[in-house]
C-alpha cells in the first residue's frame, strides 16, 4: 500500500453492491479518507428481494460486517454534487468536500405515468422500503387473492414464482415474450416451472390500467387483481442530470471507457447508474460489482498519476429464482448473448444461492483484504466511432 502525507477525500455515492466494493477497494492506499454516502442504515441485498417479500429472507445487512474499519458511513441522501466547489450536498443541509466522487447510486424500479392508475394501485419490488410495503399488504390479503405481476423480465418471474411456490393465486402478465432475455430452452425452463405451480402466463399482453382490485390489458379485458406488483422496467436516480452532468436517456451517467464523467473527470461512475460511451451493461448485480471494483483502480490511477484502465468484464448469464427449490441456469456468452442450453432444478437452485452468498462475502472479503474481489474478463471493449455508434 502506498502512502502520501495529504489524505485524498473520496465520497462514494450509494452503498449497493457497487458502491460498498468500491469504498473497500480505496483502501489499497492508505492516504485517502473514504466517505460512503447511502439513505440507509444498512446494506440492501436486492438481488433477494422477492425473497424478503414472501418472507423467506430478511435482505439487509449490517454495513459493519462489510466495511473497512477506516470507512465512514454517512446515513444520507445526496441532493446535488457541486462540481465547481467539489462538494457533495446532502438532504440534511450537510456538505462534504471531495477530491473525487464515485458515483454508485444504483437504479431504481420505473412505474409509468402513461400506464392510469400504477403510481397509485401498483406495488414494486425494485426498493428495499418498496418490498417492504409489498410484503405488509400480502399479509393483508387471503392465501387464496389474486396477484398480478406486471413485467415478464427477470424480477416478474422470480417475484411471481416466489408466490406461486407459497400458494397464492398468482398472473404474470409479459407484454411480449416471457424471459426476452433467454435461450429459448431457458424459456421453456421457465414456463415449465411456472405452468406445473399454476402461474397464469400472459404473452403477448401488456397492462394498459392498474385499478385498486383489478388490472386492464391492452386488449381490453379486464382482470380481477387485488394486488399487483409492477416490474417491467427500470430507471435510475436523478442526481446526475440534478448535478448538471450528462446522462444518458434513462438517466445514467455518461462516461468514457474508464468509468471518468465526459463532463467532469473528478467525478467517476460505477453499477447501474454508469453509462459508459452510452453503451451501458446490463443493469444487474453480477456487473455492479467488477464495475465498482474498476471505477476505485480509477480514481486510484488518477491520485497516482498514472493513466486508468479502460473497463474489461464478461458475463456468465443469468440464474433466475423459482422460488426455493428451484432455478433456470442461462449461461451466455462473453458479450451477454445466451447459449441455447440451460441448466435448471434444484442444482441451479444451489448455484443460484451460493452466488448471492458470495456476492456478500466477496464485499467483505475486499473490506478485509482490498484487492480480493476477482471476476471474469474477455478484453478491453471496442469503443465505439462515430460510425458505429
Amino acid at each position: 500500500m502506498t502512502n502520501d502525507s495529504t489524505p485524498h477525500k473520496i465520497v462514494v455515492i450509494g452503498g449497493g453492491y457497487a458502491g460498498t466494493v468500491a469504498a473497500n477497494h480505496l483502501q489499497l492506499r492508505t492516504d485517502v479518507d473514504i466517505t460512503l454516502v447511502n439513505a440507509r442504515p444498512k446494506f440492501v441485498e436486492r438481488i433477494r428481494l422477492h425473497q424478503f417479500v414472501a418472507g423467506d429472507h430478511d435482505a439487509s445487512v449490517d454495513y459493519g460486517t462489510l466495511l473497512g474499519d477506516g470507512i465512514r458511513l454517512v446515513v444520507d441522501n445526496a441532493t446535488r454534487i457541486d462540481t465547481a466547489s467539489r462538494r457533495v450536498e446532502l438532504a440534511s443541509g450537510r456538505a462534504l468536500d471531495y477530491d473525487y466522487v464515485i458515483y454508485a447510486v444504483g437504479s431504481t424500479g420505473a412505474v409509468p405515468a402513461s400506464v392510469p392508475g400504477a403510481a397509485e394501485f401498483a406495488y414494486s419490488v425494485a426498493e428495499f422500503e418498496c418490498a417492504e410495503r409489498l410484503r405488509a399488504r400480502l399479509a393483508e390479503l387471503p392465501a387464496d387473492a389474486a396477484v398480478t405481476v406486471a413485467g415478464g423480465g427477470l424480477t416478474g418471474i422470480e417475484t411471481a414464482a416466489e408466490l406461486a411456490e407459497q400458494g397464492r393465486t398468482v398472473t404474470l402478465v409479459c407484454g411480449g415474450r416471457l424471459a426476452p432475455s433467454l435461450s429459448e430452452a431457458g424459456r421453456r425452463s421457465v414456463a415449465t416451472w411456472l405452468s406445473e405451480h399454476g402461474v397464469t402466463v400472459l404473452k403477448g399482453n401488456a397492462v394498459a390500467e392498474v385499478r385498486q382490485d383489478a388490472v386492464v390489458l391492452a386488449d381490453g379485458a379486464v382482470r380481477h387483481s387485488a394486488l399487483t406488483v409492477w416490474t417491467a422496467g427500470f430507471g435510475v436516480p436523478g442526481l446526475a442530470a440534478a448535478s448538471g452532468l450528462r446522462v444518458d436517456e434513462l438517466g445514467r451517467l455518461l462516461t468514457d471507457e474508464t468509468l471518468l464523467s465526459v463532463d467532469d473527470d473528478r467525478v467517476v461512475a460505477a453499477g447501474d447508474a454508469a453509462s459508459p460511451s452510452g453503451r451501458p451493461l446490463r443493469m444487474s448485480c453480477q456487473a455492479a460489482v467488477p464495475l465498482g471494483v474498476q471505477a476505485a483502480d480509477t480514481v486510484l490511477s488518477r491520485i497516482a498519476g498514472t493513466a486508468p484502465a479502460v473497463i474489461d468484464q464478461a458475463f456468465k448469464g443469468s440464474i433466475i429464482s423459482l422460488g426455493r427449490h428451484a432455478a433456470t441456469m442461462q449461461p451466455a456468452h462473453a458479450d451477454d448473448t445466451p447459449l441455447d442450453t440451460c441448466v435448471d432444478g434444484r442444482r441451479a437452485a444451489e448455484i443460484k444461492e451460493e452466488f448471492c452468498r458470495k456476492a456478500v462475502t466477496g464485499i467483505g472479503m475486499e473490506a478485509r483484504s482490498p484487492g480480493a474481489v476477482v471476476w471474469q474478463k474477455s478484453g478491453p471493449r471496442a469503443v465505439p466511432t462515430a460510425a458505429s455508434a
